[in-house]
């Protein structure tokens, strides 16, 4: 029996698989770097055990030192999460070898689907071993790890060796692995995966499929379960070629199976020998808890003959610290307020008031609805999210929302190129022009309680201007004071102003804004504001051409030749930056002259750090 559970993991793993042990009654403790040192994952645990360092590379991705940990906190079993070790054949060994039960597949089982090139030929799969203009677009893949790291789509051959490189490095910075392949790229087709968990018994559970097609950066965003609308020969195969997976490889545990579903056919993609971000999907159609079972696998206890029956839909939306209208770029800051209402399970490592930093992976949390229908379980988890009060750095919540919206999503004719398709309609501004008014009359009411009411504020005509995040613009607000509160200017009429609520009537129809403040970021339902100053400070004007760095990062690479006087062409890659994890590209705005050169490879640099300039060409 397992009584001491490491987890080899951070954040929101770390909590999830606490959860569970806390409900078995397993002590738990936790790995922290420095940067995690007082983490969410870490609060909750029974003992924590300190990795020096910060970056993965010196903390969780050393496994001697995550096995010693182990040991000296008097751990008997190491979970591995998901990332990181969570694949690594040799530190399962490690595990295994100093004593610990391992709570995952056997490393025969790692080994054999770790790599991905290998894993294909097992299931009967060829990758590309030339490329021809004939065989674009192909997509670059790491061997080892996941997550949309390493991936590269490539529709021009003259493209392919720059994108090999990148995605090398990538996939190194990311898994300590640099190998990758090359494969068909298959446009138009659906994510799907099939769940599923094996014991020593010889049963092996399949546990339905999922479909995972919405993604951004090969990285999924939304997942459901079960994968709608797939026919019955396709679910076959599937679930034919998950079983044969499993037994091929003497799998213990839990594991997914991915596939490309296209033209009526289902395409092996590669076996995940781990638990899965969306795993909740599935407990909930299943009504099983999977930790639980991976622990009871673990102890050498066998599955019930049968899986249970799925019942209902269930769908899961990852919510991330990032601006989709930016090319995704990953944000750092306070945590202030993270609360998401009705019956929603949320899953995270975060808590209000928490620092969202550079180092990890940008995702806050995973909520998940269930109900009977599909366009149940995707109205609750909307409206959720819609009402949800997410107060910190930019995030994708807006864009999720939309998405669950969407009728090619709520039609479940959704693929893969989702996002490259409707990207900017679904990250377009939102336009409701009396937020900002109910910004303004908020703080007009926090001041009133501080001079104590309304009479004892200036009765003057009071302007405020404020700036809408993350797409900059700007809004002025005009109001007068009067004995009974505000009047605003324009067609809303103010029912009710106070700090935290204010209520405007238009055209006869009532409104409540629920608001909070941070400082100068005022937030009106699901919308941020800054407030600015009335005047503008000469010094925070920058040159036209300004290229500043969009979240904080390393400079890994600048582009080939670049000095200042180089002449640079409109959309072209001038500096690469690393951040959470990810390469992010800082491109030309405009064709002209750099005429400024500030970032330079290993340059630690601040969100907003001035890194280039580029004079455009007069034309």
């Amino acid at each position: 029996m397992i009584t001491s559970l490491l987890v080899a993991n951070r954040g929101e793993i770390a909590c999830r698989v606490f959860r569970t042990c806390r409900e078995l009654g397993i002590r738990t403790v936790a790995l922290h770097s420095d940067a995690d040192a007082d983490a969410l994952h870490v609060r909750e645990a029974d003992l924590a055990v300190r990795l020096p360092g910060a970056t993965p590379g010196e903390t969780y991705l050393r496994g001697d030192l995550v096995v010693k940990a182990a040991l000296d906190a008097g751990a008997d079993a190491v979970h591995p999460g998901y990332g990181f070790l969570s694949e690594n054949a040799d530190f399962a060994r490690a595990v295994a070898d100093a004593g610990l039960t391992w709570v995952g597949p056997p490393p025969t089982a790692i080994e054999a689907m770790a790599s991905k090139t290998r894993a294909k030929e097992l299931m009967g799969v060829e990758p590309l071993t030339e490329v021809t203009a004939d065989d674009l677009p192909v997509l670059v893949k790491a061997s080892a790890g996941g997550g949309g790291r390493g991936m590269r789509v490539v529709r021009e051959l003259g493209a392919l060796n720059g994108e090999l490189e990148a995605a090398r490095a990538e996939a190194l910075s990311a898994f300590g692995d640099g190998e990758v392949f090359v494969e068909p790229y298959v446009e138009g087709g659906r994510h799907v995966e099939a769940q599923v968990l094996a014991d020593a018994h010889g049963t092996v559970w399949v546990l339905g499929t999922r479909d995972c097609s919405l993604q951004r950066r090969h990285q999924k965003v939304i997942e459901e379960a079960p994968a709608p609308d797939l026919p019955h020969h396709v679910s076959d195969v599937i679930y034919e070629m998950a079983e044969h997976a499993c037994r091929a490889t003497g799998y213990l545990g839990a594991g997914t199976i991915e596939f490309l579903v296209a033209d009526g056919r289902a395409h092996f993609l590669e076996m995940n020998t781990r638990l899965q971000v969306e795993h909740p999907v599935t407990e909930a159609v299943f009504g099983i808890d999977l930790v639980a079972l991976q622990l009871r696998i673990a102890e050498g206890e066998p599955l019930d003959p049968e899986p249970p029956s799925p019942r209902g839909h269930a769908v899961e939306a990852r919510l991330y610290a990032e601006d989709p209208a930016s090319d995704f770029a990953p944000q750092t800051g306070t945590l202030h307020r993270l609360a998401v209402p009705g019956n929603v399970r949320l899953d995270t490592g975060y808590t209000d008031g928490d620092t969202i930093g550079v180092h990890y992976d940008a995702m806050l949390a995973k909520a998940v609805a269930h109900a009977p229908t599909r366009a149940a379980a995707v109205r609750a988890l909307a409206g959720a999210l819609e009402r949800a009060e997410v107060h910190g750095p930019v995030t994708n919540r807006d864009l999720l929302v939309r998405s669950l919206r969407h009728p090619e999503f709520t039609d479940a004719r959704m693929d893969t190129g989702f996002y490259e398709r409707h990207l900017d309609e679904l990250t377009a501004p939102a336009d409701d022009p009396h937020a900002p008014l109910a910004a303004a009359l908020a703080h007009a009411a926090r001041a009133s309680h501080r001079f104590g009411g309304f009479r004892n504020v200036p009765s003057g005509p009071q302007v405020r201007r404020y700036r809408a995040e993350p797409h900059g613009t700007e809004h002025e607000v005009r109001y007068r004071h009067t004995r009974t509160g505000p009047a605003p200017e324009g067609d809303a009429t103010l029912v009710t102003a106070a700090p935290d609520r204010v209520v405007l009537e238009t055209g006869g129809v009532r409104r409540t804004y629920r608001v909070a403040s941070y400082g100068d970021r005022v937030y009106v339902d699901g919308a941020a504001f800054t407030a600015l100053p009335r005047f503008t400070d000469p010094t925070e004007q920058r040159a036209p051409g300004s290229l500043l760095a969009p979240m904080p990062g390393t400079v890994v690479r600048l582009a080939d030749g670049l000095t200042e006087g180089a002449a640079v062409t409109a959309g072209q890659p001038l500096i690469w930056l690393e951040a959470m994890k990810m390469e992010h590209r800082i491109l030309a705005p405009a064709s002209g002259t750099l005429t400024a050169l500030h970032a330079a490879v290993g340059r630690q640099v601040e969100v907003g750090a001035l890194l280039a300039v580029v004079q455009e060409e007069q034309s």
